[in-house]
């Protein structure tokens, strides 16, 4: 897809989680400690073990051998207790982790340009922060702690067993080398399999997305059949790839359990030939038996956490792509001279089709109201959106007070242009919840006023706990007209220096459309407006109509002037009230 968002590199991702866990340094190094003291708590058993054998063939009495069976068993309570206080430490480390990880994708997410996410859809961004987010905090959470307690047994278990001979360390360890082999295998593959397989999973989540919120233009458009068969391609693709990870898994753990039993065999072996020549006591070969055969569990964890770690290393490269998208930067921006707005030979293509606009040349004088109007495919929502700073233009310039416009930080973007579209949304919250989005230091009486201003002050007040009703899922669920009145009610609280309406109103009927539009006229006086419309009554009240056509800006005049003038402004205005145009 055009504009994914990045993916992390494995040093990026090694840097994260080494910067992760020195944010939280001192608790690590508790987990260490406890799973070391617990690991070497637990060497004792195999090693009381086989001095009780050599006792018993010595011709040790009763008390010595029970001496030896009640240290064996103290040891084995304090392991048991020193790891379940590993483990306890080691989860709350990992949820303090997680915690942060939220908090950095949540930051990162609002820091990105809104033409990145539109670009990226909706699908990868939502399937990053949810399955990707909680496949990355589960690691955290429980694979990290239960790896390095696996890690320190295995080592501490290996180096029991050289310490009893050396040489059967070595044939040990070289017993081992069956799981490095396999382990080499999977591992060059897993990363890239589980990669494509997290993008599979970001393309079905994009077109389910895309396909539920378009529903009903699919319908209209007749589009059923199409978008089943993307679907259904996109769903074949994420099975191909699921398939690829689960054969990978299919041949690493079959190969490992084999090589569980080579490195005890050879010990067995090798400690019978010593112990048969007189080098090494019976007690010594059980105890270094006994050591590799509890080291096959320690591995055994080990490696099922590496397989994992595969999975949730590629969600860990998708989480923390993110630092490396474009960033909607805030310092450093410059103040703009004033509210003048201006358009100079702005040409833009978007990146799968041609030029939408092809030299647009307007200026809009802080405080006028200019309504756009034009066919369908014109160009402008295009130009809303430049003036809005989201996008920015292929050539050409669009500056506020002489400053570009996509050179604004978020914050004063947001002071100075706000872009209303017909497209909104409402917040799980409350009614007054909805409208703090916008100035969390509004009192209610500035609630109401903002209501007021769109005239949703009146279904409000109708609902249980009128600003305190809970809307959306388990409350009051809003229809479109009311979704779209708290949209601009917001904007009222905003407050913006210029405000671009694009077809904003659009899902109101016309009575409550031209009352919320003169009311939102009276609030923003002084404000510079501009207003994408399709009704023409909205270019009636205006200072100023633009008509766009074909992408170009065809006609700048009065309403008065463009009529007389019998252009394209004029037949669109005759249409829109049944006259037919008077004979040129």
């Amino acid at each position: 897809m055009v504009g994914r968002l990045p993916i992390a590199g494995p040093a990026d991702v090694r840097r994260a989680a080494v910067r992760l866990v020195r944010a939280d340094g001192r608790a690590f190094l508790a987990v260490l400690g406890l799973n070391a003291a617990a690991a070497g708590t637990g060497l004792a058993g195999p090693w009381l073990l086989g001095r009780i054998i050599d006792e018993v063939r010595g011709g040790g009495g009763v008390g010595a051998v029970d001496r030896l069976a009640l240290t064996l068993l103290l040891c084995a309570v304090a392991q048991l207790l020193l790891a379940r206080w590993a483990r306890y430490v080691g989860h709350r480390f990992g949820e303090r982790i997680l915690a942060r990880v939220r908090e950095e994708f949540v930051d990162r997410t609002l820091a990105l340009p809104a033409s990145v996410v539109e670009r990226a859809g909706a699908g990868d961004l939502t399937a990053r922060g949810t399955a990707d987010v909680d496949t990355v905090g589960k690691t955290l959470r429980d694979v990290g702690p239960e790896l390095l307690i696996s890690s320190v047994q295995a080592l501490f278990l290996l180096g029991a067993v050289f310490a009893l001979d050396p040489l059967l360390g070595v044939c040990g360890l070289f017993g081992l080398t069956g799981i490095w082999i396999v382990l080499r295998w999977y591992l060059r593959r897993a990363r890239a399999g589980y990669l494509a397989e997290g993008a599979a999973g970001s393309e079905v989540a994009e077109i389910v997305a895309a396909t539920a919120s378009g529903a009903r233009t699919v319908e209209a458009l007749r589009l059923e059949r199409r978008r089943i068969a993307a679907s259904r391609k996109a769903l074949e693709t994420s099975r191909r790839r699921r398939f690829h990870t689960l054969f990978l898994r299919s041949v690493f753990f079959p190969g490992v359990d084999i090589s569980y039993f080579v490195p005890v065999v050879t010990i067995l072996l090798l400690g019978g030939v010593l112990h048969e020549r007189g080098s090494m006591s019976l007690g010594a070969v059980v105890a270094a038996a006994l050591y590799l055969q509890q080291l096959s569990g320690p591995l055994d964890e080990i490696l099922m956490r590496v397989e994992q770690l595969q999975s949730s290393g590629a969600s860990f490269a998708r989480v923390e792509g993110l630092a490396g998208a474009p960033r909607a930067d805030s310092a450093d921006s410059p103040e703009p001279a004033d509210d003048r707005i201006d358009v100079t030979g702005v040409r833009y293509a978007y990146d799968r089709g041609g030029e939408v606009l092809r030299g647009v040349d307007l200026t809009v004088r802080p405080g006028e109201r200019l309504a756009v109007v034009g066919p369908s495919g014109a160009g402008k929502t295009t130009l809303s959106r430049l003036l809005a700073g989201i996008d920015a233009p292929t050539s050409g310039t669009v500056t506020v007070g002489g400053v570009p416009v996509v050179g604004l930080g978020p914050e004063r973007l947001r002071r100075q242009v706000v872009l209303v579209t017909q497209e909104h949304h409402v917040f799980l919250g409350t009614v007054r919840d909805n409208l703090l989005i916008a100035e969390p230091t509004a009192t209610d009486e500035q609630l109401w006023a903002a209501l007021t201003a769109v005239g949703a002050d009146i279904w409000v007040r109708d609902l249980p706990d009128a600003l305190g009703t809970r809307l959306g899922q388990g409350g009051h669920r809003t229809d479109g007209p009311q979704a779209q009145q708290l949209a601009l009610a917001r904007v009222v609280l905003a407050d913006p220096h210029t405000l671009i309406l694009d077809e904003a109103t659009a899902l109101l009927d016309p009575a409550t459309a031209r009352h919320t539009e003169r009311a939102l006229a009276a609030v923003l006086q002084g404000r510079t407006v501009i207003a994408i419309a399709h009704r023409l009554h909205t270019a009636h009240d205006a200072d100023r109509v633009a008509v766009m056509e074909d992408g170009l800006l065809t006609e700048l005049g009065t309403h008065e002037e463009l009529v007389a003038a019998e252009g394209a402004y004029a037949a669109l205005w005759h249409s829109w009230h049944g006259e037919r145009p008077s004979a040129v």
